[in-house]
């Protein structure tokens, strides 16, 4: 009898979450967070310049210690029913591999040099390079960017390639081809030894890699190297053929088998990006965007294919048929920074706490370490409660949201974040409110593109950390934005997701679709406008739009 049990994998940018899911009726078995021990440590990375780097063991550790444990708390019955595991990750996350298909990290030459590593999504050290691709692209008579929106951004796959082998003569020398996180965790579950058989996922291929059926996969050799010559004969050594999330990479390796505690019938599926594997976990619907809410956000929309014909959306981050659901035109958009810009006004807030409790001699580091975690994140709770309390005027503090660059509409990663309207009475929670704002201002300027592009946007489905914790952001978006907004039940929506994939590449469901619908846990809130509030917001809304623009002149790229 075939298993009915599918794991999904959802890699996320601090930690690693498993779940264990019955896949005929959506059930939960077992779920488990396990975080990067590295990334952690704040190693590889300096925020002064952008750079983000993960080491690949933290990805193989955590993973293998999840799901371990999942199937420690599930038991011996439900591990012998696994039939398959599909996995998610942020993206574009790409590494430097050998021919073999080995992150160069994991080779002694490389261990502790950050260009070897996973280059994150929220890297922006590749800002140059981006220019020189956008430029070297206004040239060809061909757009090679029209289904990415038009812009190319320093977070996707070219940028970060180009960035590398500039700057690092080593690592370039050694570089063979350049994979995404999702591509590559499947090639290592499935024991892969050569790159050239790897199943790379329309997914990462198609937004950010500028892979397109109308271009004959690939733009040709002479656009890369017109881009730079450094790129010369990287095309041949990447793929000519993509995968969708609903077809198998291989079979579980008898190394992962015996490492996990599997069995080799296991199913591995092609992987996907969070977001979109997110979307179909929270039971996207066509034309309702699905927001994943968390470090950043990652805006899904999916539309039927024939509404599409002759339609593209400037200033997104792609539109790539099959990449959330195959036979569905997936468009993706998103903000470089959502919840990562409350965590910076609490780390600003938390300076004398990180400072000074270490200083006292009568804690011990390990309880120093906890008094100021605990005391950060009572720090962000209180400044959710007292914001909620305020009820701003057209005057009040106002926020621009691109503290990480703006990702959509219109990438541009050089813009900084602003804020004015600041006074002797601005206080912590006034500043906290105005950042909050900004955010969901950001989110607003999504949907306005999208509508104005003539997608229709019918509804909004909040997944994510932020959408199921934060009560004040969650009713502040739908009074922004005057639109409901749904939030999913599950805690683990994108593993949720990456489980049905799993159960569709395994063959126990036809199409993602009847997954999502057998497996599907529904939502279990609904904000709605406060209508009394509309008015105001969008006076604020236009002021917004206004200080934005404003910001953008003060950019020196």
């Amino acid at each position: 009898m075939m298993g009915v049990y599918v794991i999904g994998v959802d890699f996320g940018t601090d930690s690693v979450r498993s779940v264990i899911v019955d896949s005929r009726n959506g059930q939960e078995i077992a779920t488990t967070v396990v975080h990067y021990p590295r990334w952690q440590q704040g190693l590889y990375c300096n925020p002064a310049v952008n750079q983000f780097r993960q080491h690949p063991l933290d990805y193989i550790e955590s993973m293998e210690s999840g799901i371990r444990q999942c199937l420690r708390i599930a038991g011996p019955a439900v591990a012998s029913g696994i039939a398959a595991i599909s996995v998610d990750t942020t993206g574009s996350t790409p590494v430097a591999v050998d021919e073999s298909g080995t992150p160069l990290a994991l080779l002694p030459a490389f261990k502790d040099n950050p260009n070897a590593m996973f280059v994150l999504w929220k890297d922006h050290t590749a800002i140059p390079e981006a220019a020189i691709i956008n430029h070297a692209a206004a040239r060809f008579p061909v757009d090679y960017l029209q289904f990415v929106g038009g812009i190319y951004s320093s977070e996707w796959f070219w940028s970060k390639l180009l960035h590398l082998l500039r700057t690092d003569e080593k690592v370039s020398a050694a570089t063979w081809s350049w994979v995404e996180h999702c591509d590559w965790i499947p090639f290592l579950l499935t024991g892969g030894r050569d790159v050239r058989t790897m199943r790379r996922g329309i997914c990462g291929a198609g937004h950010k890699a500028l892979y397109a059926e109308e271009f004959g996969g690939l733009p040709p050799e002479e656009f890369f190297t017109a881009i730079d010559p450094l790129l010369g004969g990287f095309r041949s050594r990447l793929f000519d053929k993509v995968y969708t999330a609903a077809d198998p990479a291989g079979n579980l390796s008898a190394e992962w088998a015996e490492r996990l505690g599997l069995h080799t019938a296991v199913i591995v599926g092609v992987g996907a990006f969070d977001a979109h594997m997110g979307a179909v976990g929270g039971q996207i619907a066509p034309y309702h965007l699905s927001k994943v809410m968390g470090t950043s956000t990652c805006d899904m929309l999916v539309a039927p294919m024939e509404d599409m014909k002759g339609r593209l959306v400037r200033g997104i981050c792609g539109q790539v048929p099959g990449s959330v659901i195959p036979g569905m035109m997936g468009m993706e958009a998103g903000q470089s920074a959502f919840g990562d810009c409350y965590a910076w006004l609490s780390n600003l807030l938390a300076w004398p706490l990180q400072q000074l409790i270490p200083a006292t001699a009568f804690l011990e580091p390990a309880i120093a370490a906890k008094v100021r975690d605990d005391a950060q994140q009572r720090i962000l709770q209180e400044l959710s409660r007292q914001a909620a309390l305020i009820l701003p005027d057209e005057h009040s503090e106002l926020g621009i949201d691109w503290l990480n660059g703006r990702r959509t509409p219109d990438a541009n990663q050089a813009l900084k974040g602003t804020l004015t309207g600041l006074h002797l009475a601005s206080d912590a929670p006034r500043l906290f409110r105005a950042i909050a704002e900004a955010t969901c201002f950001g989110a607003r300027a999504i949907v306005e593109r999208f509508e104005r592009e003539g997608m229709p946007v019918k509804g909004l489905i909040g997944i994510g950390g932020v959408a199921k914790k934060s009560a004040f952001i969650m009713q502040l978006m739908a009074d922004t934005m005057n639109m409901p907004i749904r939030i999913h039940r599950s805690e683990q929506t994108c593993a949720l997701g990456a489980a049905m994939f799993a159960a569709t590449a395994a063959g126990l469901y036809t199409r993602v679709e009847d997954a999502m619908e057998a497996m599907g846990q529904g939502f279990d809130n609904v904000y709605q406008p406060d209508v009394s509030r509309v008015s105001l917001y969008e006076t604020r809304y236009e002021k917004y739009k206004s200080l934005g623009e404003f910001t953008a002149t003060l950019t020196i790229n």
